[in-house]
Formats: structure tokens, sequence, C-alpha cells
């Protein structure tokens, strides 16, 4: 009764222009959606005879799963070539040398750092970092340094107001843990400190690492026995630490610390200008009026304290002639670093 020859041959002509998506997205909007040619079908239910409605409900149905077959076919046919496609553009061609990218590692400073409080840490040394902007009476007044005291002077300090001043040294974070805790303490204080110096071997900023003990009985022997493991750690087995007699005014006695030449052995080298040894700190037993100041009873209690210049040891672990060179971040002179 109903011819559906016009409407298949059209279907199947536009269905065989259909290459890809886009098209068949056109050819269901053409003969599925609302507007589309079977639902027009559909639509044409009201001028037919009710005693033919049933059957032309039938054909249109009938005509509408056809449709969708072929639509189905096509489209899986289509997903097929598109995932085809997909996967011969992003093929591997494994045999291609690849562009590898170099991986990067730790600044000799920061290794050398890690490597200084692992010593430390295995005494049984703690780590606080303090404020790298401090107040005159951390930095200078509570370690003994006095207002018209001269060390002021050797400082070299960049004030920001008169009572603010970027550090000149870490030793304010020992104050800080001493108005803090009780004895005993032992506690490692590494960070940045600022001074206006500037040559081969000073910079306007540079790292320091101090340590701190505070408890019974403390003498300069604990703090050679400490120093000792020291460099042992960072030089050679076979080097030792020599004290000279020196001057600071958070300690009394104070000290140079001196190391044997690691390179020759203490016979004396280009290294040690010939003396077999190496400045390498200064330390001492901490000045009873500095314990005072933290209110730690100076006879009962005893300290010693020590700072480490990070660039110092890490130009003499590594041979470097100049600490500008740790700062300019050249890329040739921190690949030899690499592991």
């Amino acid at each position: 009764m109903f011819n559906a020859d016009d409407l298949k041959k059209g279907f199947l002509s536009d269905l065989e222009n259909v290459i890809n998506e886009n098209n068949l997205s056109d050819l269901w909007k053409k003969y599925f959606s609302k507007q589309g040619s079977i639902q027009g079908l559909m639509s044409g239910i009201r001028n037919v005879a009710k005693e033919d409605k049933k059957a032309y409900g039938q054909f249109v149905n009938d005509v509408k799963t056809w449709a969708q077959n072929k639509y189905e076919e096509k489209k899986s046919e289509i997903e097929k070539a598109a995932l085809k496609t997909r996967y011969e553009n992003e093929t591997i061609d494994v045999t291609v040398p690849s562009n590898a990218q170099e991986v990067g590692c730790l600044h000799p400073l920061t290794t050398v750092k890690y490597e200084m409080i692992n010593v430390f840490a295995g005494m049984g040394f703690e780590i606080f970092e303090g404020p790298e902007i401090e107040d005159d009476d951390h930095n200078f007044t509570r370690l003994n340094v006095l207002k018209d005291h001269p060390s002021r002077d050797m400082q070299d300090t960049f004030w920001l107001t008169d009572e603010l001043l970027l550090r000149t040294h870490t030793s304010p974070g020992q104050i800080r843990v001493m108005d803090k805790e009780k004895p005993p303490i032992k506690v490692l204080v590494p960070g940045k400190v600022f001074r206006s110096d500037s040559d081969a071997t000073h910079s306007p900023m540079f790292s320091q690492l101090e340590g701190l003990v505070v408890d019974k009985h403390i003498t300069l022997c604990d703090l050679q026995g400490m120093l000792d493991e020291f460099v042992r750690n960072m030089f050679s087995d076979s080097a030792k630490t020599r004290l000279r007699p020196s001057y600071f005014p958070f300690t009394e006695p104070s000290v140079e610390v001196d190391v044997s030449c690691f390179r020759c052995g203490g016979k004396g080298c280009s290294l040690c200008k010939g003396t077999g040894w190496i400045e390498v700190l200064g330390g001492g037993v901490v000045n009873k009026k500095v314990l005072e100041n933290c209110g730690i009873d100076s006879t009962q209690y005893s300290g010693l304290a020590f700072g480490i210049g990070i660039e110092r040891i890490t130009m003499l672990k590594y041979g470097i002639n100049h600490m500008g060179k740790m700062f300019e971040n050249d890329i040739e002179f921190l690949k030899q670093f690499k592991a």
C-alpha cells in the first residue's frame, strides 16, 4: 500500500556520501530529527484514513528501524576509521633517537650544607632556623656586643632602621633557642647572613652553620672532639683540628680552628700555603654573660659554640678558587657537581 522506495533510495544515496562524523551528524538531522524526513512520515498519520492508521504506523516503524540500522552500521564504520587514523598518527617510532632531558642535581652549596647537617645530626644536634631580618638586641647586644663595641664596625652591617638589620651571623638563632628552651641544649642554626664585603673569598650574602651546646661541665675538649669528627667526615679520615687563641665577644675563651691539610697530609702545599694547616671556622666556650642574658645559670651550666662558613667548606672540598662562582648560575660550572 505504502511505497518507501523513494525515501530509502534517497537515504542510501546520502549514506554513501558520509565520510566523517560531521557528515554523519548532517544525516541524522536530515532523517531523524524532529524536522527530519522520517519524523515527517510519522506526522503524516493524521492524513491517513482511520482503518489504515495501524498499517501506516507499522510502515513508518519499519522504515525507521531500517534507516537506524543502516545509520548505526555507518557510524561504527566511521568510528573505526577515525580510530585507525588516530593510531597511525600517534605511532611512535622506537628506533628514532630520543631528545633526552638532562637530570639536574643539587647545587654544591646545598649538597655540602646537607652533608654538614648530617654529620652533626649524628651527634644529636637539632635544627633551628631564625629570621634573616633581626633586631639589634638579638644580633648584637645579648651576644655581648654592646653599642660602643668595636666588633660592630667589623661586621659591616646592612642596617634597615635604627634597630632592624639583615643578620650578620646566625648566632641570634642561638639566643632565640636559649630563650625558649632549658639546658641541655644541642642545636644547629643554618642560614643566610649578610655583610658589606665582596672579594674572591667574601660575598655580601653567604651561608653559615652555627652550633650551640649548653649543659653541665662543657669544655673546649668537647668542642675539639666534635670538630675532629666533623673534619674527618667532610675531608678525610686522617684529618684533625688545631685550636688557636682568638677573640669573639660571645665566647671566652675563643679559638680559631684549623684543619690539617687533606691534600698534602700536613706536609705543605699550595692549598695550605706550605703550613700544613687550613683555617676553617671559629668557636669557643660560650661567654657567661651570653648565658645570663638568656636566663641560664652560668654557675651551673657552660656551653660551646662554633660558626662555620658553608661556602668556605664548599670551596675547600671542591677546589673552588672564587666564591662568586657559586652564585653565578653558570650551567657549565654546576654540571661538574653532577653525581
